[in-house]
């Protein structure tokens, strides 16, 4: 029923056509559905970069009529990615055929994929591909489905595909096959479009079908086969509710990736990671943390619970939270910490420096061993331009201080607490910047005796 091949010849050039035209109503979001994020990154995101980590060379994206930003994040992904408009939806076969000009170029391979299914691996893909090298027309992807209610069957025999069967289509017998169509399909670029173009829209709802593919090709003497791979790996995406399963599913897969790759994960359906995050070994993470895009942790870092990171990197052996925010631009230096209800946005904590506790850190570096007390802020901007505050190695900056940017302190300073330092501050020097203590001798006993009597008349 599937090929025993692994991997298509490394020499073969390779189109992959992916479907991006669907107006996903379902999603009852004024967004295109292929834009909506799993693990961080487009649903279109993950699918270009699978078929290209699969081999793919060229690569087009079929889109629908003003869609200008599907085209963008696109490019994003693949700078070179050809985009093709679909003006009217007429189902799969004229979707692809909507690729006409890069089909006409007769790649090796020709994979058809769609936006909205960002589950499929490269190894999948790979697996599509490599019965083309040994002669096959067309391989299609099917799955043994748990319910296969609505689903189109793979009728079979033997190794050979006969074609596909929808299932309102189908026989009594036919229903009772589990071998579904999973959509994904590969054919013989040299002949891919002389088959294409045989589809006709003979059905009630005036589509062209690209299963249809599968009898043209047999009927011109062409052999069809199937892949197979768990359902899981072709769910699509066509409503919210669907897309909180592909979320489910693609962070169940990180989460076995970090601990299989030496990452202690203390309750792992609580963490959440992104497509990009990166966990070295020995690292720990509790309960309920967040992993924002373009995270690196590296060995031995601890991550308390309720820490969100984002666009950071940690350096090994530094701890992190609980309640802990690191916002883009945060740079951890080893053995360093940021503990509890800390804030840090573009901002450099050198080696061994502390940031325990209640403190906003921004546009800033600290040098290695610096302390700073809780409550300190850095005061970065002031309605119109960021400023950088400079702290140096073994300085102290005392509780509640205000660091008021551009600012430096130099190496070894103190900064006395409650301060608000507005002028640099030599190294080894101490800073105050608070105003004098007075002591008024029975001044609060004499106000309540004051207050009552007002109170009482």
């Amino acid at each position: 029923m599937t090929s025993s091949i692994s991997s298509p010849a490394p020499s073969r050039s390779c189109l992959a056509v992916v479907l991006a035209a669907g107006e996903g109503t379902r999603m009852k979001s004024s967004k295109p559905k292929v834009l909506h994020a799993v693990a961080n990154r487009s649903m279109l995101g993950h699918v270009l970069a699978t078929v290209t980590a699969a081999g793919a060379d060229r690569v087009a994206v079929v889109v629908g009529p003003d869609r200008d930003d599907v085209a963008k994040e696109a490019r994003r992904h693949v700078a070179d990615a050809e985009i093709f408009v679909q003006r009217e939806r007429l189902g799969t076969g004229h979707a692809v055929l909507s690729a006409r000009e890069a089909l006409a170029r007769r790649p090796d391979d020709v994979i058809v994929v769609y936006a909205d299914t960002p589950l499929v691996s490269r190894e999948t893909l790979s697996r599509l591909r490599a019965p083309l090298a040994q002669g096959a027309a067309i391989v299609c992807l099917g799955f043994e489905a748990q319910d296969p209610t609505g689903y189109g069957r793979l009728i079979m025999s033997g190794d050979e595909l006969l074609d596909i069967r929808e299932h309102k289509d189908a026989s009594e017998a036919e229903r009772a096959i589990r071998l579904c169509n999973g959509g994904l399909m590969a054919l013989r670029g040299d002949i891919a479009l002389a088959i294409l173009d045989k589809i006709e829209n003979r059905n009630a709802k005036q589509e062209y079908y690209l299963t249809d593919a599968v009898a043209i090709a047999r009927a011109l003497g062409h052999r069809a086969v199937a892949a197979t791979v768990p359902e899981e790996e072709v769910h699509g995406v066509n409503d919210r509710a669907q897309l909180a399963q592909a979320e489910r599913m693609i962070q169940d897969r990180l989460r076995q990736d970090a601990m299989a790759a030496g990452v202690t994960l203390v309750a792992p359906e609580t963490v959440f990671l992104s497509y990009d995050t990166k966990l070295g070994r020995d690292v720990v993470v509790e309960p309920h943390v967040v992993f924002g895009p373009g995270v690196v942790v590296e060995d031995g870092v601890v991550v308390h619970s309720f820490s969100h990171l984002e666009g950071t990197r940690i350096a090994a052996q530094a701890t992190i939270g609980p309640f802990a925010r690191l916002r883009p631009g945060a740079e951890i230096g080893p053995k360093a910490k940021v503990g509890n209800f800390v804030e840090i946005k573009n901002a450099q904590l050198g080696a061994g420096a502390k940031a325990n506790h209640l403190s906003y850190l921004g546009d800033a570096s600290i040098g290695a061993d610096a302390n700073i007390g809780a409550g300190t802020i850095t005061c970065n901007y002031d309605g119109f331009g960021k400023y950088r505050t400079e702290i140096g190695e073994g300085a102290f900056i005392g509780s509640n201080s205000s660091l008021v940017a551009p600012i430096r302190i130099g190496a070894g300073a103190f900064v006395g607490s409650g301060s608000v330092i507005t002028d640099d501050v030599p190294g080894d020097a101490l800073a105050l910047g608070r105003g004098r203590q007075v002591i008024k001798e029975e001044w609060a006993r004499n106000f309540r005796i004051e207050s009552q009597a007002k109170k009482s008349k």
